[in-house]
């Protein structure tokens, strides 16, 4: 069964959320919650879908800076510490968003994006790789994490996607973008290791 608070993902039923309520039913809220200012709010939500991205890769042994000025849509540098036959120290950049309220189908994700960041992926003209990377989190931030003596666990998942081959679009910045991002797409500490190939490092017209 799918739960719409989860853009349509199975819940995962055996699991609890605070005070031992299962996620994605309604439970007390701790005092601290009305005290944290901005809480569940999308500056929230986007610094859980930045760090999510972080964890992953420290998970994968590679390394992230993040990028202290949004200017060029690009929120993470990645950077692979690199293997014998390869490139040597390749990076890639990534742009990171986070939705609660995503249009989830049986094999991709409707994510509207708007016109000024659809642009700032799109296209072959740089120099270093790109990616969209997709958060998806529960609608109650209370079910983000669940922390006990034996793990961290964070919740949901996410997704990437590659714009190379994509033509830039006219119009409003403001005007949104519906990209299908692919499910087989899944962040993992595996697939974050493949997106240093040559493959997408060959797609780019570096001058």
């Amino acid at each position: 069964m799918t739960d719409s608070r989860t853009g349509g993902i199975p819940q995962q039923h055996h699991a609890q959320g605070h005070y031992g309520v299962p996620l994605g039913q309604p439970g007390p809220q701790p005092a601290w919650v009305t005290a944290s200012t901005g809480f569940g709010e999308n500056g929230h939500r986007g610094d859980f879908g930045e760090t999510f991205i972080r964890m992953l890769a420290a998970a994968a042994n590679i390394d992230a800076a993040r990028r202290e000025r949004d200017r060029v849509g690009v929120d993470w540098q990645l950077g692979h510490p690199g293997r014998a036959g390869t490139m040597r120290y390749p990076v890639i950049e990534a742009q990171v968003k986070c939705t609660s309220s995503p249009t989830v189908h049986d094999e991709h994700i409707d994510f509207r994006l708007e016109n000024k960041n659809y642009n700032l992926l799109a296209g072959r003209e740089y120099s270093i790789p790109r990616f969209l990377f997709l958060v998806l989190a529960p609608s109650d931030p209370l079910a983000w994490s669940e922390a006990t003596e034996d793990r961290l666990s964070v919740r949901r998942a996410a997704y990437w996607m590659c714009l190379h081959e994509r033509e830039l679009v006219e119009g409003k910045k403001t005007d949104k973008q519906t990209l299908h991002v692919p499910r087989a797409n899944l962040l993992t500490v595996e697939s974050l290791h493949d997106l240093f190939a040559k493959d997408y490092r060959d797609m780019l017209v570096v001058e």
